[in-house]
């Protein structure tokens, strides 16, 4: 029998703890000033860089990237070591991990507040960045891999399972969704239009939820908590049923974000029903997680971190059953587009992300500063607020969304939409929105006094850069017992690499079942003739309201459901989203759908409406954007627009944009300019910004319109 001996590396680990709570204080307050936004549209500032379309992408980037994905990699980091019995396979690949995911967060809160955006959920960032999260994903994942063949310990325990997963899915996800043409530095048009769009985005939106959000944080409580715990993973039979049912299913669910919307029904069905069936396995992973604590309950009321810990685990098992059950269609049409999604998603960020971190955090601190934890009262206190905190946000929330819900659907007795103003419903929801501001800022002060704790503790005690190991080697490696290796997962565990290509199998299938027929498979997108691509003025008008966020307020999708239909007009067909690179139909209805929005009003109510929303909408919480009267439209951009538009399969014929696209532009908007003039707008100029905006508005939902529309019997079943 050999002893080996070797040092774990801390620093690593030191420097990703404090960028978490660095990066995790900034995510929660740019989150606590857009939800005050939401009744105080003033604190914009005027400014167009803080309007709540643009703060909404960095607030939730900030939270899940920076907040969660520093919290990730300091667990991991961490863990790994210790549960490999190795150190890291390369310090170099560890600090380009580290110094480059924060360049990486610092381009995003510079870019996105500039309004430089894709608009996909949780892939808003440009081209350039995605390739530098593609590389600097390579790093960790190179790192992980080699550190694991490198390994002294031959079981892989359950933790490293859920990082491999996290590793391999979160790049496949990534590239996949990010596949785009360049226009310019910081703008690019997806390769995919419309349905097409919609299916890979939230293919990729909710999986980032499942393999960013869920499985490394899945890894980081079987191990955290067991240590805390100072007991056993309760069952090594269900951590085995855990991880492949749930990497298997999860990969599926995507379309549930879609329900009702032109996506086909089947892809709808098949979204619906692996959503339900991610009930198993999700359960089964909190029942192991709360399970192992049995015979340790009385560790509970003294120890914050496990207080931390049993609520991180109880709001996984609570968003993990409340997914599945807003996937179920019936309810669906209920939810989807209000605040009821928006709270189901804080569940599990403020809830499971959150408090599994400040747990982790909790023990990680004292351990690598050789040190007790400065004050266990203060922790208490934090858990008590920031619990307090929650429930003041997500209580309102669900109350808010499920409001909404039903007075949108509401009719009179007489067959008439009983609240048809969009308004009243806002007017409704108002004091909610206050008390969820409440909640938030109950959760900022818990997150500032751990911050002041653990800088106590850090302050108390003494850093140990390196942490001094040994273990025993065995000349031969002992023979596996077949009674003690269920399904013989622990011969695979032998084998990282074939568990590493069989995961990637299992979340490969999903996704290739749910595209390859949106893709090969005309019938599923059938054409209307009458749809014809952007004018020039209105490809420009469209960027801006991209740029500016609109998509986070406004969905562009009628679902057919008569309540929809009643209020905004036909119901969206697939063949209208072909030229839409990329797809807009939204996930939140904080102000009215915008699909049928062309033709419904003159151009001079959306000036001034742009201008004051107060003016034509009394009531409204929408902030003012008085920068889009001014400011001169980029009419440079437009030819390499038109080109890289082409290059995704927009149909501009060849030349257009070598003078003839600004030909068309300048005739466009010079008649939107006689326009605004004849609803007494004396003042607007051609060349400004408001006027592409309104020609891209005025455009929506109006191509149906122009003749008779060609579809396939597909079509008329959507």
């Amino acid at each position: 029998m050999n002893v080996e001996t070797f040092k774990y590396d801390n620093k690593i680990v030191r420097a990703f703890a404090i960028a978490t709570v660095v990066w995790g204080i900034v995510g929660f307050c740019a989150g606590l000033l857009i939800a005050c936004q939401l009744f105080w549209p003033d604190l914009n500032f005027n400014l167009q860089f803080t309007t709540f379309g643009r703060l909404r992408p960095l607030h939730t980037n900030a939270v899940i990237f920076a907040f969660v994905g520093n919290g990730m990699f300091c667990g991991i980091y961490y863990s790994l070591q210790r549960l490999c019995k190795a150190r890291m396979y390369s310090d170099f690949l560890s600090w380009a991990n580290f110094w480059g995911w924060q360049a990486i967060i610092v381009a995003a809160a510079i870019t996105l507040p500039l309004g430089l955006t894709t608009s996909k959920e949780y892939a808003e960032l440009e081209w350039p960045i995605d390739i530098a999260i593609t590389l600097v994903w390579v790093f960790f994942t190179i790192n992980l891999i080699m550190t694991i063949l490198k390994r002294r310990e031959k079981h892989l325990y359950v933790a490293i399972w859920f990082y491999i997963a996290t590793a391999i899915t979160v790049a496949l996800l990534h590239i996949v969704n990010s596949l785009a043409v360049p226009a310019s530095a910081f703008k690019s048009y997806p390769i995919y239009a419309g349905v097409q769009d919609a299916l890979v985005q939230w293919w990729y939106g909710h999986n980032a939820v499942a393999f960013f959000l869920t499985t490394p944080y899945l890894g980081l409580m079987y191990y955290f908590l067991p240590k805390a715990a100072n007991r056993p993973v309760f069952s090594y039979r269900l951590s085995i049923i855990h991880f492949w049912a749930l990497i298997f299913i999860y990969i599926w669910a995507g379309p549930h974000h879609l329900l009702y919307t032109a996506l086909p029904d089947w892809a709808q069905s098949l979204g619906m029903v692996f959503s339900l069936m991610l009930i198993a396995p999700s359960w089964g992973g909190m029942l192991n997680g709360l399970l192992t604590l049995r015979g340790a309950w009385d560790k509970v009321r003294q120890e914050p971190m496990l207080k931390f810990m049993v609520v991180a685990v109880t709001a996984y098992g609570m968003a993990t059953l409340e997914g599945p059950v807003l996937a179920i269609k019936s309810v669906n049409s209920l939810s989807h587009y209000t605040d009821w999604t928006i709270a189901h998603v804080h569940t599990g960020a403020l809830g499971w992300n959150g408090f599994l971190t400040f747990s982790m955090l909790y023990w990680l601190f004292p351990r690598l500063w050789n040190t007790k934890l400065y004050s266990v009262k203060l922790a208490n206190w934090h858990f008590w607020i920031a619990l307090l905190g929650m429930m003041f946000y997500v209580v309102p929330m669900y109350a808010s969304g499920i409001t909404q819900g039903l007075m949108w659907k509401q009719f009179t007795s007489e067959g008439f939409l009983q609240y048809a103003n969009f308004l009243e419903t806002v007017f409704q929801i108002v004091p909610l929105y206050k008390l969820r501001a409440v909640g938030g800022t109950l959760y900022i002060i818990g997150a500032f006094l751990m911050a002041y704790n653990l800088w106590r503790t850090a302050k108390a005690g003494k850093f140990e850069p390196e942490t001094e190991a040994q273990v025993a080697v065995a000349a031969k490696p002992e023979p596996e017992h077949a009674g003690n290796d269920p399904w013989k997962h622990r011969w695979l565990e032998a084998k990282p690499l074939t568990l590493t290509a069989l995961a990637l199998v299992a979340v490969t299938i999903g996704g290739l079942i749910e595209m390859v027929p949106m893709f090969l498979v005309k019938e599923n997108v059938p054409t209307i003739s009458s749809v014809k691509p952007y004018t020039p003025l209105e490809v420009l008008g469209r960027d801006i309201y991209i740029r500016e966020g609109c998509v986070g307020c406004h969905s562009q999708m009628v679902r057919p459901l008569r309540s929809e239909t009643e209020r905004y007009g036909e119901y969206s067909k697939v063949g209208e989203f072909v030229n839409d690179h990329p797809f807009l139909w939204g996930s939140k209805r904080t102000g009215p759908d915008l699909h049928r929005v062309g033709g419904k009003y003159p151009d001079a109510w959306h000036y001034n409406h742009m201008d004051d929303p107060q003016s034509t909408s009394p009531g409204s919480i929408m902030p003012r954007y008085p920068w889009l009267l001014t400011q001169k439209l980029d009419t440079n951009a437009l030819p390499a627009r038109i080109k890289a538009l082409r290059k995704v399969g927009v149909p501009y014929p060849d030349g257009y944009e070598n003078g003839e696209a600004q030909s068309d532009l300048q005739k466009q908007a010079d008649a939107i300019v006689l326009g605004l003039k004849v609803g007494s707008v004396e003042n607007a100029s051609a060349d400004r910004e408001i006027i592409a905006l309104i020609a891209y508005l005025q455009r929506l939902g109006k191509d149906i319109k122009a003749a008779p529309q060609e579809t396939t019997e597909t079509a008329a079943a959507q």
